[in-house]
């Protein structure tokens, strides 16, 4: 019998990639690796080793995730260490836990290897703090896929008027539906948020806008982004580092002139 490893290979960025992750991959006989997991990290598995995509985008799913379980368990069953590489962490909207429960209904031995999840991540390497002792004290992680009935009165009202920070997953199709709930149940139209595209990445982009004109600001940004709604988001101005650093490092006499 062999086992599972459900891996987060972490934002986007490899050097996030966890010690312990970086060395399954390196030992694993079979990888399954996500869309969302860079793959930068495939060449350190070894030379022999199978190499599965089964990357999800909003539109297409190369692999259902019926037959993905399958794989993992078929593969364990026949004496292989499998490593299942999924972006960010496995257990934040990364449907580990569905993974491992189907494996454990098939009686496979598995390990969770979490990773650094978007949430943290993106809006650290924007220059935006998730908590702020002047400005945030609590933090929601939602996504912006729901169940259908799921957006209940009582849920929308707790994100505008009880969290201070609200980080959103997969939520750039539903923006205009979430900024319009948000200032429905009490949230200020003038609240800042920002929308970071391929966050940790060389293709970093940051739009920043209040909850009234975000919309028409960010109409260009595409999947995969992470949305960050809150006053932490005014500290952009004061700390972003990630793409200021790459500008100067593009213009570095530029930059150095001003």
């Amino acid at each position: 019998m062999g086992k599972v490893y459900l891996v987060g290979a972490g934002p986007g960025d490899p050097e996030l990639i966890t010690v312990k992750g970086l060395k399954i991959i390196q030992h694993s006989d079979v990888i399954l690796y996500d869309r969302l997991a860079n793959q930068e990290l495939l060449a350190y598995a070894k030379k022999d080793a199978k190499l599965i995509y089964c990357g999800k985008s909003p539109n297409q799913h190369t692999l259902s995730q019926e037959k993905i379980n399958s794989l993992l368990c078929k593969f364990a069953a026949q004496g292989k260490v499998v490593a299942r590489l999924k972006g960010g962490d496995p257990f934040i909207f990364g449907r580990g836990a569905e993974e491992a429960e189907a494996l454990r209904k098939c009686g496979i031995p598995f390990e969770i290897v979490p990773g650094i999840t978007a949430g943290s991540a993106v809006p650290a390497y924007a220059g935006i703090p998730l908590t702020h002792r002047d400005y945030s004290s609590s933090v929601t992680f939602i996504s912006g896929v729901r169940k259908e009935g799921a957006d209940t009165e009582q849920y929308w009202r707790y994100l505008a008027q009880g969290t201070d920070t609200i980080c959103v997953y997969m939520g750039v199709k539903q923006l205009p539906s979430i900024c319009e709930r948000l200032i429905r149940y009490g949230k200020n139209p003038s609240t800042p948020i920002a929308i970071i595209h391929c966050g940790t990445t060389t293709k970093q982009e940051t739009v920043t806008g209040t909850l009234e004109n975000i919309i028409e600001k960010a109409i260009h940004i595409q999947n995969p982004a992470m949305i960050v709604i809150g006053e932490v988001v005014r500290l952009r101005e004061t700390i972003q580092w990630f793409e200021w650093n790459a500008v100067q490092q593009a213009f570095p006499i530029q930059a150095a002139l001003g």
